[in-house]
């Protein structure tokens, strides 16, 4: 424990937390009652912000101060079309971490949040970007391969170390992307990391408010079932997803086709159609995680899927990850003749 609590103390410090394993923002999963209990038992919790209305999101933020006086964080998207009112409303509700994601935040939004007290993380899918992120002013970046679950980008999270990681010392840097035990996460502390995030093994605890039927459809799924959604034609610009392979992956293959068509003969503009495209996700999601439709909602999981399979409570999982960290550290002190 002494080794691990050395490596990752950037991290505490940063974020203000026992342990900098933070649960990342999953749209209709993350509410108050999620995060607030991450951050009770000494994680890092982030409520997703996603496309919903600021009034809600307001009550969200509101909620969450009322159930833990921990660290949290808002997870804004930038390409969503509620992001400015989002954005103006975390700065005005003094939320103590701004998380942005989507896209990235041009440096004037950086500042504002800042200018609120905030701490703030960007993520970056390359060097050249991290870089400019922390040109911006950001206070600490976050790398997410495409093994992660959601949205995704086109790196692995193995090259994004390599390029960013290994290269860079100016901010705390968080990674994430098909990370579920604490053998990996100690590696990656010892490679420079701050501290890690995690998604979908944070779907199995007891405490995630989710359908008994999407739980259950991770629980049987394997690695490779959780795949990148394919991109029909580059017209739409659409982002993949990384998701459990089932009818809706056919359906959205569909509805890309139908939505080219419709912008080819003017019906609607590329805006409307990229809108269209993640109306189509936010609702599938919902259907996946409230309603328990897996065969034609989205059931967002990264690859780290085939790496769980038990229901735990979140104590049990920061217990594991901590012990599996400790021991897999005192193993690397043993090879290295320490």
């Amino acid at each position: 424990m002494e080794l691990l609590e050395r490596l990752w103390k950037k991290g505490q410090d940063f974020l203000g937390v026992q342990y900098p394993i933070m649960a990342g923002a999953m749209t209709w999963i993350s509410n108050h009652r999620f995060v607030a209990a991450v951050s009770n038992v000494g994680g890092f919790g982030c409520l997703a912000a996603g496309n919903m209305p600021p009034e809600l999101l307001e009550q969200e933020i509101d909620k969450t101060f009322e159930l833990t006086d921990k660290p949290f964080a808002v997870n804004l998207i930038t390409i969503s079309p509620n992001y400015q009112k989002h954005l103006e409303l975390t700065v005005r509700k003094k939320v103590p971490f701004i998380i942005f994601a989507g896209s990235f935040p041009k440096a004037a939004e950086v500042q504002a949040a800042k200018a609120s007290g905030a701490k703030v993380i960007a993520f970056a899918s390359n060097d050249s970007i991290a870089r400019r992120m922390v040109n911006s002013g950001i206070d600490a970046l976050m790398l997410e391969g495409s093994e992660a679950g959601g949205h995704i980008g086109h790196v692995s999270l193995i090259i994004l170390l390599q390029q960013v990681l290994l290269k860079m010392d100016d901010v705390p840097i968080f990674v994430a992307g098909g990370i579920a035990t604490g053998q990996l996460m100690a590696h990656l502390l010892l490679a420079g990391a701050a501290g890690i995030q995690m998604g979908t093994r944070f779907i199995l605890t007891k405490e995630c408010e989710v359908n008994p039927r999407f739980r259950e459809a991770f629980l049987k799924a394997r690695a490779r079932d959780a795949i990148a959604t394919p991109s029909v034609g580059s017209e739409l610009n659409v982002v993949a997803v990384r998701a459990l392979r089932n009818k809706g992956m056919g359906e959205f293959t569909d509805l890309q086709m139908d939505l080219i068509l419709k912008n080819r003969s003017g019906e609607i503009t590329k805006k409307e159609a990229q809108f269209e495209v993640e109306k189509y996700w936010m609702g599938a999601l919902k259907r996946a995680v409230e309603d328990g439709d897996i065969d034609h909602g989205s059931l967002m999981a990264g690859q780290s899927v085939g790496l769980v399979n038990r229901v735990q409570t979140l104590q049990e999982l920061y217990d594991e990850m901590i012990a599996d960290a400790s021991s897999t550290l005192e193993l690397a002190k043993r090879r290295l003749g320490a």
